[in-house]
C-alpha cells in the first residue's frame, strides 16, 4: 500500500467522523444552582470565579428553594474538602483537592452528571 493511500485510508475517516461530529451541535447542559451552606469558609467569589471558567451552567444562590444542591466549601490553600447535599439534607459527594480549581471542577462533574430531572 503506497503512503498516499494509508494517508487517505487514515485521514479520509476522521475527517468525516470530524465533520459529522459539528453536524449535530451538543445540545446546552441544564442551568444548575448550588446553594452554599453556612457552614463554608471558602468565600463564594472565589467559587464563581472557577464556576464561570470550568462550569457555566452552574451559579450560585441565595434561595434554598430554588437551589438544585447545597455545597459546604471548606479549607484553606493546599487543602480542600467540599462536599455537596441534595435537596432533603443527604450528602451525596465528596472531594478533597489541593487546588480549588480543582475541588470546584470536580463539583461540576459531579452535579452535571446527577443533575435533578
Amino acid at each position: 500500500m503506497s503512503i498516499r493511500a494509508l494517508a487517505a485510508a487514515v485521514i479520509l475517516p476522521a475527517l468525516l467522523l470530524a465533520g459529522a461530529a459539528n453536524g449535530k451541535p451538543k445540545p446546552p447542559k441544564p442551568a444548575l444552582k448550588l446553594m452554599m451552606s453556612p457552614a463554608s469558609t471558602v468565600p463564594s467569589a472565589d467559587l464563581v470565579k472557577y464556576l464561570q471558567q470550568k462550569c457555566p451552567n452552574v451559579s450560585i444562590t441565595l434561595d434554598s428553594k430554588e437551589s438544585d444542591f447545597m455545597l459546604e466549601a471548606g479549607g484553606w490553600s493546599g487543602h480542600y474538602k467540599f462536599t455537596v447535599f441534595r435537596k432533603g439534607g443527604d450528602a451525596v459527594f465528596a472531594t478533597s483537592t489541593m487546588l480549588l480549581s480543582n475541588a470546584v471542577k470536580d463539583v461540576c462533574r459531579y452535579v452535571n452528571a446527577n443533575a435533578p430531572r
